[in-house]
């Protein structure tokens, strides 16, 4: 291509070994310029491995290094924000991991800064991008269910069951599991749903664990329940878990939607002998639920055995979809705004479990 999005990205988890820097190195109009981890011999793996040409320990020295066009904020959550802020500041577009911001009025400053400098923005809702819930909002788009009566969205997992310290289920950093699975299933039934108005949330502490160091302890949830009542009327239930076992399964997610036409329910499992995900649906006049499969052009070429890294490596999908939008100087989705959204949701349910209440969204 003649023109190159010229990247760097801050982080050097397995996440952005797993899934960014494949995604971004995957894509012809794209060039890893920079890597930027505390851990240098960690980030220089990351660079070699990738063929990422400059290596940072500070992410101001490489924002102020004049080689990037855009960034990608891939950090522990309490960091977001100033990052991303001052990244924006610097000029660069922004591709920044979910939750946004630990609050909402963080996060809604991150959408409003990125708008009025002219930056192209993008939370990054990894599932939104997953073919059966593609399928699943396209049929619900298209009057499957009709009007919506009541749904349920579960998240479940079992990554924080061994009580060692976490920065995810540390108050001082992040806001739990809420914070965490829940912020994608929040995004998914605004995604397919609309709007929420207002949520009541019972959030749990079922494991005890450390605090970071020498500090006292400040759980965060690692079970969350929120009551929720969209804007058009109807009740659902928003449920994440990080200390349910679940054995082999690694990662459980299951969605149901009822409605006045009929029914549609999501499975999907994610390791383990069980791995897949499956839709079934009912109309209103049907007595059996049946399969309903994605059709092909969700999947593109890629295996339906292999959805990630396969789909975000071959598909105009998460950072890819970003790339895009920088070439085509096009909005691209889901935007701050909806990382925004998602954490307005959060916070209404941390209000709630303080006061005892339904809140506002």
């Amino acid at each position: 291509m003649e023109q190159q999005v010229r990247v760097g990205i801050i982080g050097t988890s397995w996440w952005a070994d797993a899934m960014l820097l494949p995604s971004v190195s995957s894509h012809a109009g794209a060039k890893l310029a920079a890597i930027c981890g505390r851990d240098r011999s960690r980030a220089d793996e990351m660079a070699q491995k990738f063929g990422v040409e400059q290596v940072f320990t500070d992410y101001q020295q490489m924002l102020a290094s004049g080689q990037l066009d855009a960034v990608i904020v891939a950090t522990p959550d309490d960091l977001h924000y100033a990052m991303t802020m001052d990244a924006l500041e610097s000029g660069h577009h922004v591709l920044c991991e979910k939750p946004l911001a630990g609050n909402a009025a963080d996060a809604r400053a991150m959408y409003e800064k990125a708008e009025a400098r002219g930056l192209k923005h993008m939370t990054l809702f990894t599932w939104r991008w997953m073919p059966h819930f593609q399928h699943m909002r396209n049929l619900v788009q298209e009057g499957y269910i009709g009007r919506l009566f009541d749904c349920r969205f579960q998240f479940i997992c079992g990554y924080a069951r061994d009580g060692s310290y976490t920065w995810r289920h540390d108050g001082r950093r992040a806001n739990g599991v809420t914070g965490d699975l829940g912020s994608h299933m929040i995004d998914l039934a605004r995604w397919m749903l609309g709007d929420m108005d207002r949520v009541s949330a019972s959030l749990k502490s079922f494991v005890d664990r450390p605090g970071a160091g020498d500090e006292a302890p400040v759980p965060a949830n690692d079970s969350s329940l929120l009551l929720v009542e969209f804007a058009n009327g109807a009740h659902g239930v928003i449920q994440t878990s990080s200390v349910s076992h679940i054995a082999d399964r690694f990662m459980q997610q299951r969605i149901t939607l009822h409605g006045e036409e009929g029914s549609l329910e999501a499975v999907a499992y994610w390791g383990g002998p069980e791995a897949r995900a499956v839709i079934r649906g009912a109309r209103h006049n049907e007595d059996s639920f049946q399969v309903l499969t994605e059709p092909d052009e969700l999947w593109g070429d890629v295996d339906r055995s292999d959805m990630v890294p396969g789909l975000f490596v071959k598909q105009p999908v998460g950072a890819r979809l970003f790339i895009d939008g920088i070439l085509g100087d096009r909005a691209v989705s889901p935007s701050f705004y909806d990382g925004y959204k998602a954490a307005a949701v959060v916070d209404a349910a941390l209000e709630s479990q303080e006061a005892g209440r339904w809140v506002a969204v």
